[in-house]
């Protein structure tokens, strides 16, 4: 079932867990994805980046899409920190179900301009089907012909937004790469509502990429609680993302699915799952084919999926959405 991300999180935000949403760079990567989370039963956002997309094309989105609509769990088809309004219009042509414009290391003033134009253009979106069946509610009052009503999947296409900046962490140095900016409750509110953003990502003490061993990250909980407070207070249906949630601990990903953040992004752990078990497999030097090499890649893949469905709270609440 294709759901836009608004869709997706409110019963999260209902129910108290967090959607994870996994980076995929192949098509492989998103079968994979898709058989564990069908396996147990919990919804799942398909999330790509830019320059994954430059990476596997735009026209294997249309197979994405049509495996999503056959699933029984709700899938969302998202675009990852897209960079410009040509990326978002890439990703609303491409049939993505939500996309998210990343301005946040520009200056509040720009941040709230951009994101803007991107919601109001992705709400906007929309394409139409021929619609014949009697019992279908987008069907007009005169029956006596074929009426064209809008997609249930392809219209109003989610945004989020990013206010904040987690940064990212040198691997090697265990430096941020980026000023990291921590979001501000009051600062969130009037973002959400200049803006008309569905999700917004928050800078709550995550970074990008894999931390340097020895590195503890902390989350800030008491300030996730305010922020989400104040949304709530303001009367805003705006739901809470984290990013960089790769190499955090199980505690503080569990309280933070608990406490408001109903999508959390994992990118480097699925992938050093994918590529170490690809590095191990290729140390024989008779293996060429890639269903001989790409088989173990996906199951270590889907191991780490497994394990942050399940921190997350998600498992087996594909039902909610029936």
């Amino acid at each position: 079932m294709l759901y836009n991300m608004k869709e997706l999180l409110e019963k999260a935000d209902e129910n108290g867990f967090a959607v994870p949403a996994f980076n995929i760079s192949s098509y492989g990567m998103f079968n994979g994805i898709m058989d564990i989370s069908e396996r147990l039963n919990a919804p799942v956002i398909i999330e790509i980046h830019p320059n994954e997309l430059k990476h596997i094309g735009t026209d294997v989105i249309a197979a994405f899409r049509a495996r999503a609509s056959e699933s029984k769990i709700p899938v969302c088809i998202h675009l990852d920190h897209g960079a410009s309004y040509e990326n978002i219009m890439t990703a609303v042509r491409a049939g993505f179900t939500s996309v998210m414009i990343d301005a946040s290391s520009l200056p509040y003033e720009e941040n709230v301009v951009i994101t803007r134009k991107v919601a109001e253009a992705a709400h906007a979106a929309i394409t139409y089907t021929s619609v014949q069946d009697s019992f279908d509610p987008r069907m007009q009052e005169d029956r006596a012909q074929w009426h064209y009503a809008p997609s249930l999947h392809c219209g109003n296409i989610s945004v989020e937004g990013e206010l904040g900046n987690i940064g990212s962490i040198d691997e090697c140095t265990g430096k941020v790469t980026e000023g990291m900016h921590f979001t501000e409750p009051e600062e969130a509110v009037c973002y959400i509502r200049e803006t008309g953003i569905d999700c917004l990502a928050v800078g709550i003490g995550t970074s990008h990429g894999l931390y340097p061993k020895g590195f503890l990250p902390h989350i800030q909980i008491d300030r996730l609680k305010a922020i989400r407070k104040a949304i709530k207070e303001a009367g805003l249906e705006t739901f809470l993302v984290l990013h960089g949630g790769s190499g955090n601990p199980k505690e503080e990903l569990t309280e933070a699915a608990q406490n408001g953040v109903t999508k959390i992004n994992i990118s480097s752990d699925i992938k050093k799952a994918y590529y170490s078990k690809m590095k191990e497999v290729l140390q024989d030097d008779n293996l060429r084919e890639p269903n001989e090499i790409e088989p173990a890649c996906i199951q270590a893949m889907q191991a780490v999926a497994a394990e942050r469905i399940k921190w997350f709270g998600a498992d087996g609440k594909g039902h909610l959405y029936r």
